[in-house]
Formats: C-alpha cells, structure tokens, sequence
C-alpha cells in the first residue's frame, strides 16, 4: 500500500532504545511514501508498491529488531524514488530517472538546484538523525556498530535468487564474518556474502557512518518474498536479532577499528555487470 507522507511530516521514523544495546540499526528505505506536493512522481500506483520504490518488509523487521534489542533506530518515510539515502551526494543514482524498466516522470527533469532541495529536506534531515543517535552513544560512553537492514527481489532478469539472506560488508569483518557463520548454522537458510550485492559502496549510509568513523558494521539483505507481510517480516527481524545479540558482546565489536575500503579497488573494475555500470539500467540494489 502507498504511504501518504504530507509535506509536514517528519522525514524520519526515531525508535527510541538503550545506547547500552551497542548497536543501532538503521533502514534507508523504509517507506514508500511521497510528499504530496510531489505526487506519485508520475508514475501508476502499481509501480510505488514495487521493489523500486521501497525495500518491502524492511522497515518491519527492523522494528522488531529494535524491539528485541532494545536498539535505537532510524528509519526513512519517503521513497527512494524521491531521493536515495544509501547514495553519496555525488552518486548518479541519487535520484533515479530509470528504474528496473520504469521511466520516472517526475524525476525526469530533475535539475541541480532540485537535487539540492531534496538533500535538504529528505536526505540531510535523515543523515542528522544518525549522526544525533551516534552523539547518544559516545555520551554514554559505548561505541556501538551500526546494522543496516534492506531486502532483495527473489528473481532478477528472469533468474531465481538462491539466498534467503545475504550479509553485505566492505572491509570491516568484526560483525558481518561471525554474523554469516552463525546463519550458516541454521539449516535452513541460504546465506550469501556479499550477495546479492558486494557491500562496497563509495558514499553509502555505511560508508558514511561507520566506515568513516571505524564502527564494526553490516548491511542485511533478506529476500522479500520472505518479509512480504507484518508477520513474516517481525519473526525475521526477531531470527535475526537472536544471531546478532550474542556477536554484540564481543569487546572487538566496540572498539574503533578502521579498515582500509575496497571501494577504490572495486570501482577501478571495467566490469559491465558491477553496479557502477549503468546505473540506471539495472535493479536499485542495497
């Protein structure tokens, strides 16, 4: 279902939680929901409630992750067909004109100036948010790792996705190795590393907030057809918190540690299927 999202409302979702959880958790695209002075972007209903719009499931399970952590977090309220949270400001798919196959009327004649003013009034206000929350952290004298919490389409181009969940990571092992151990674990699941997306991303909310400041991290990835509706959603984000509690007691996983990046190595690659390369053809990943 679509979201409403008037003009005056917050950009932010805040859960309130306990700094000594020692981690908080973020969700970059929680909602599918427009402002009303931009509409539906020019686009049928159909398409908003698609993958391209939101991460389905996402912001559910996040909740009951901070439920069951008794974690902070802070999740978006506005499509990522308006603006991209999880993009560096200078990132060509900051704001989508193409995406999966669908054209972007109201993204299409997207200036400078307008960029600006989406930063200002969605993306900024998201990023003052965990930046305030990490503030909360460091007063209370914890140095916590961030997760940040996406879903993946179960097909792409025609081909089945084998993961039930993946764990994306740059360079940091602290938090995601022992995290794809434990789910590896479980019989059941299929758990990809660094799939279906490599977790090295140049300006994205990991890179900006806990690369950059050398908290142990992870970005998860569960198949959306996994978390579709509340119920589904909830009972993965309490699976998955019940992995992560115990590698958040490791002492390592609260120390600030910085990693050398695989960005630059990455993008350096000419390779036609990485998601550098013509962004605007292929899925919105992360």
């Amino acid at each position: 279902m679509l979201q409403s999202s008037p003009a005056s409302e917050a950009r932010v979702e805040i859960i309130d939680g306990d700094p000594s959880s020692g981690v908080l958790l973020l969700c970059d695209h929680a909602s599918n929901a427009m402002p009303a002075e931009y509409g539906d972007l020019g686009m049928p209903a159909s398409e908003l409630e698609r993958h391209i719009a939101y991460d389905i499931g996402a912001a559910e399970m996040t909740r009951a992750m901070a439920q069951a952590l008794n974690a902070p977090a802070v999740l978006t309220t506005f499509s990522r067909l308006l603006i991209d949270p999880n993009r560096g400001r200078d990132d060509p798919t900051l704001v989508m004109r193409l995406s999966d196959g669908a054209i972007v009327p109201g993204n299409a004649r997207v200036d400078d100036d307008e960029v600006m003013r989406r930063i200002r009034r969605f993306y900024d206000p998201y990023d003052r948010e965990i930046i305030a929350m990490l503030d909360r952290f460091e007063a209370a004298g914890i140095v916590p790792a961030i997760v940040s919490n996406h879903s993946f389409t179960p097909v792409w181009k025609g081909a089945p996705r084998p993961w039930h969940v993946g764990l994306l990571w740059d360079a940091d092992p602290r938090l995601a190795v022992p995290c794809i151990e434990a789910l590896r674990r479980e019989s059941d699941l299929v758990v990809g590393d660094n799939e279906p997306y490599d977790g090295a991303l140049a300006g994205d909310t990991i890179d900006r907030h806990a690369t950059a400041r050398g908290l142990a991290n992870l970005l998860t990835e569960v198949r959306q057809d996994l978390i579709v509706d509340a119920v589904s959603a909830r009972a993965w984000g309490v699976r998955l918190a019940s992995v992560l509690k115990p590698l958040l007691a490791a002492p390592d996983v609260h120390e600030v540690k910085f990693y050398r990046s695989r960005v630059a190595t990455r993008h350096r690659r000419p390779d036609a299927d990485s998601d550098c390369a013509a962004p605007a053809q292929k899925e919105l990943t992360t």
